[in-house]
């Protein structure tokens, strides 16, 4: 005869729960599957049991039962994680109200590297793919994906027929120069990164639209550079020269922001007393160690997060994934670097 193991207690199963309730073990069954025609008395009795048991239903028996694994994919192609970090988090939260886990797989944007763990979640029988993106870039559809369900974040499928969840970077750069209007700036410049960058160009064309339904112009053409302090720095050395009547700037970046603050401190200008500042990204390490903390538009990732975990429950479960892009708006986290000028 084997001896129990001390201190260790026995394994709760559905039998236990069904003498505890004082129900038969399919009842306990359709009640833990949510099937069945059951008065609600009854799945009340069974659901006590199984908590006062500390009941844990077997994952192995659910997904025979369901034909699920109870698993999805997450391929990433920003190894620094500053996009796709706050994207899983988001889409991990989505997928928890399922009890669905998510196997990461890093690609560090390399298309061989994609297709290997395509493969491999192929073999392990994922329920669906999301798809995160580190650029706003339309990209090709993953090649060699299996027949399961798959949701593209931040960076959108280039097939129109694919489920794709995007952020709003156009009202983003709207509510930056918004905000900026509210706090009497009237004489705005834009700092921003690569010309023909996508997100670039969303951010000039929503800054160009605030302004002129305000009246305004933007102050000289935007400032085409690269995503670096460096580069802000240079930039707002130039600007206060050619423009010494800016009063305030929308940049690009965090970085490019925070390099700006230092290219106007280094002019003698104050931030926000002469000129008022404002970031994209919230990237805290940046935006909070800017002089002064910076103001920054959020681009709400993980909220595109969990509208792509969302998207692909309902798809896993419907069976099909329907086509379509879906707009996440932006939020604005206000700091020191725009408040009130001076005098």
């Amino acid at each position: 005869m084997v001896g129990r193991v001390a201190g260790k207690r026995p394994r709760v199963g559905i039998v236990d729960v069904a003498q505890r309730a004082g129900v038969s073990v399919g009842t306990v069954s359709k009640v833990l599957n949510g099937r069945g025609q059951l008065r609600t008395e009854t799945r009340d009795r069974v659901r006590t049991a199984a908590q006062e048991l500390g009941f844990v239903p077997s994952a192995v028996a659910a997904s025979l039962h369901s034909g699920r694994t109870y698993t999805v994919g997450l391929i990433m192609t920003d190894h620094h994680g500053r996009f796709s970090l706050p994207i899983l988090h988001g889409a991990e939260d989505a997928l928890g109200w399922d009890e669905t886990l998510a196997f990461v797989c890093d690609t560090r944007d390399d298309p061989i590297r994609e297709q290997h763990y395509v493969r491999s979640l192929a073999r392990r029988r994922v329920d669906g793919i999301i798809v995160a993106g580190r650029r706003t870039e339309p990209r090709p559809p993953l090649s060699g994906a299996p027949p399961v369900p798959v949701v593209y974040a931040f960076a959108r499928s280039a097939d129109p027929a694919d489920r794709s969840v995007v952020v709003d970077e156009e009202g983003g750069a709207a509510l930056a120069v918004q905000h900026l209007l509210r706090t009497g700036r009237r004489r705005i410049a834009h700092v921003t990164g690569p010309n023909g960058h996508a997100s670039v160009r969303a951010r000039v064309d929503g800054t160009a639209r605030a302004l002129r339904e305000a009246g305004l112009e933007m102050v000289g053409e935007p400032w085409y550079g690269g995503w670096s302090e460096v580069w802000g720095r240079f930039a707002a050395a130039i600007l206060v020269r050619e423009h010494p009547d800016v009063d305030a700037v929308f940049c690009g970046s965090d970085a490019i922001g925070r390099g700006v603050a230092d290219g106007l401190r280094d002019s003698g200008r104050r931030v926000p007393e002469d000129i008022a500042l404002v970031g994209v990204d919230n990237w805290l390490p940046t935006a909070e160690g800017c002089r002064p903390p910076l103001t920054s538009v959020d681009l709400n990732l993980q909220q595109v997060g969990r509208t792509a975990g969302a998207l692909l429950l309902e798809a896993i479960q419907c069976g099909a994934t329907e086509p379509g892009i879906q707009t996440v708006p932006c939020r604005l986290v206000v700091r020191a670097s725009s408040g009130p000028a001076g005098h």
